[in-house]
């Protein structure tokens, strides 16, 4: 398993990172190598993110001096979610089988958790998200057809879209975590904008379904500071929680969002009008 460690970074000094820095400092360029656990600890908010695809055999879960627990997920609540073949994940004998974009929740105090692969010739990959967590709840897989869909935006815009809110208040329970994902139909190119910061909490974009060449543009900053991230396929960037955080790809593409912090409405947004952008 290969863990790295990033610093939070005051806005201040935000203002003057060049693309170099805004890159080193908040995009995740690399969230799967086969046959291998890849994470990246963020200060910001304790949130973890990275990529388990698993292809000769299964791969666990291990803990971290980073962690700072025997085990990963000892004080942590842990979300799945698999963008690649068909795989299953196994918490403490428990067998999970995931399809293409399907989810699983694997709550604080779980102890042995392996990702495998069904078919290795179509590899499966689980991208994760893990924020520390202060309760006990229920392990549960969300299919994406017991999602929470919610169809906004329209062509208009380059934005029709659907977010699937998977770990959700109104899906499963947990202690911060807050998981979904947004397809974005063809021909719409934008998500969330007009844009927002939630000052309550971070949140992690991970952009795929993106086919080379194709990018994104991921917007963040202060809304009166905004700098650009160009996101290949399968990266993603860490948004703080004083941060803008807005993309327009050059087709369409799916990304998932996962958030953690002091508030788990999924509304608790501060909306910032276009025309204060810069």
């Amino acid at each position: 398993m290969e863990i790295t460690v990033r610093h939070a970074s005051h806005p201040d000094a935000v203002r003057n990172f060049d693309t170099e820095e805004l890159r080193d400092h908040f995009l995740v360029p690399t969230i799967f190598k086969a046959n291998d656990v890849v994470l990246t600890y963020s200060h910001i908010d304790r949130f973890v993110v990275g990529g388990a695809m698993p292809v000769a055999g299964p791969l666990k879960l291990e803990s971290a001096k980073a962690i700072g627990s025997p085990n990963f997920l000892d004080r942590r609540e842990l979300g799945v979610v698999n963008v690649g073949g068909p795989g299953r994940v196994t918490v403490d004998g428990a067998a999970y089988d995931l399809d293409p974009r399907d989810c699983l929740y694997v709550t604080m105090g779980s102890v042995d958790v392996r990702f495998e692969s069904l078919d290795r010739a179509n590899p499966a990959k689980f991208y994760l998200n893990s924020a520390p967590a202060h309760a006990r709840f229920e392990t549960m897989k969300i299919s994406i057809a017991q999602a929470k869909a919610v169809h906004l935006g329209d062509l208009a815009q380059s934005n029709e879209r659907t977010i699937y809110q998977m770990i959700h208040p109104d899906v499963c329970r947990t202690a911060q975590l807050v998981l979904g994902m947004t397809v974005l139909k063809p021909n719409n190119m934008w998500n969330t904008m007009p844009c927002h910061t939630h000052d309550r909490r971070c949140e992690v974009y991970f952009y795929f379904d993106l086919p080379d060449p194709a990018r994104v543009f991921h917007f963040m900053g202060e809304p009166d500071q905004t700098r650009h991230i160009v996101v290949a396929n399968e990266q993603a960037v860490i948004s703080p929680s004083w941060s803008i955080h807005s993309g327009v790809g050059t087709r369409n593409y799916t990304f998932i969002w996962a958030m953690a912090g002091d508030n788990q409405d999924f509304t608790d947004m501060d909306m910032i009008p276009m025309e204060t952008l810069r």
